[in-house]
């Protein structure tokens, strides 16, 4: 994470993906793997929650952002851009710090896909018992 005038850089992450986010001043436009927002991430819910950071601050429309992420799906994906724009913004004013932190955005879900066990068809499922 670099601390600088023109530009912040910060990176998250959700499930098994990480994205690398680079802020800087601008219009608003949001790309991701070099394509817009909402061509990549074509849920409505999904673009959604890529703004709720700014909504909470009552930012919107202020900041480009420029996105790399990799690993795991969409959902996981859209999470983890979520927590590196936080981050960044948090980095940038102490204020906004707080106020990310209240809404939840700074905390790292470490919600991930528990393993397959073996001898079993699932990480949780049994086989049928027969007791005959």
């Amino acid at each position: 994470m670099a601390k600088d005038t023109l530009t912040l850089e910060a990176t998250g992450r959700r499930k098994t993906s990480v994205a690398r986010v680079r802020m800087t001043e601008g219009s608003g436009t949001i790309t991701v793997n070099g394509l817009e927002s909402d061509k990549y991430f074509n849920t409505a819910l999904q673009q959604e929650v890529l703004k709720k950071p700014f909504q909470a601050l009552g930012i919107e429309g202020k900041h480009d952002i420029i996105a790399t992420v990799k690993g795991g799906g969409k959902s996981g994906q859209c999470g983890a851009v979520v927590h590196a724009v936080s981050r960044a913004l948090a980095a940038s004013d102490e204020e906004m710090r707080e106020l990310l932190k209240k809404a939840g955005f700074l905390t790292r879900d470490a919600r991930m896909k528990e393993r397959k066990k073996p001898g079993q068809p699932g990480a949780r499922k049994r086989f049928q018992f027969s007791k005959r």
